[in-house]
């Protein structure tokens, strides 16, 4: 993933804090010799303190064999994005119609390598976890081996932590644009209102303003850093 310095976080605050609002994304594996790829969809819970991210998938998933191959993985999660019309783009010397369209994203790529639990009572101590990150307010029971009413269930899965050894972050909002063009963007997003544009343009209104100096971001750790 190519990530500009205007693109980049402005710390790791900044993709922690998108990364604990956007818990869904692919795990990409490396397929067996002679096999392609493998991409899952998969549902997660990136535990910063820990520096891992766990999940669960079925037992017969295929992407078991692949990772006790090669358990190098990357977990890629994607949203926040829309479409920028060529118009929108154009500088202020340019004629409208020769703007160039481009996409608003947020994206960010875990590097991982990925550890199998199957052990009964560590697949239930990760499924709990997860249960408390996606389910805070409670009203299911506790996630017991042996215990109803899902203990008989963790037979059929396979509890999967990521230990997270690199991370690449990018908030691709037109940093690159003048100020000007980039409050123009802002108010035909607001104009357009149609799926992803609010959230891109808070994205974009928020970044513009801690380039300008409005609202500086909070300290935190070089934007470099995999943590």
């Amino acid at each position: 993933m190519l990530i500009h310095p205007w693109d980049a976080p402005t710390d790791d605050g900044e993709w922690q804090d998108w990364l604990a609002a956007h818990d869904f994304g692919q795990l990409a594996a490396n397929g067996l010799p002679g096999e392609p790829p493998l991409l899952q969809p998969l549902h997660f819970a990136y535990d910063p303190a820990r520096r891992e991210v766990v999940t669960h998938l079925a037992r017969p998933n295929p992407i078991w064999a692949a990772l006790q191959d090669r358990p190098t993985v990357l977990l890629s999660v994607v949203d926040d994005y829309t479409f920028i019309p060529g118009p929108w783009q154009a500088n202020e010397d340019q004629p409208p119609e020769h703007g160039v369209p481009t996409s608003f994203y947020a994206a960010v790529q875990l590097t991982c390598t990925a550890h199998v639990v199957d052990a009964p009572d560590a697949k239930a101590e990760l499924l709990q976890r997860q249960m408390t990150h996606f389910q805070p307010e409670g009203g299911s029971a506790p996630v017991a081996a042996g215990e109803a009413p899902y203990g008989r269930l963790l037979s059929g899965i396979r509890g999967l932590r990521l230990e997270v050894h690199d991370v690449r972050a990018k908030f691709k909002y037109g940093g690159k644009r003048t100020e000007a063009v980039q409050h123009r963007i802002s108010e035909r997003l607001a104009e357009r209102n149609g799926p992803g544009d609010a959230p891109a343009r808070c994205h974009q209104q928020r970044r513009l303003a801690a380039s300008l100096g409005d609202a500086p971001p909070e300290a935190g750790t070089p934007a470099n850093s995999p943590w």
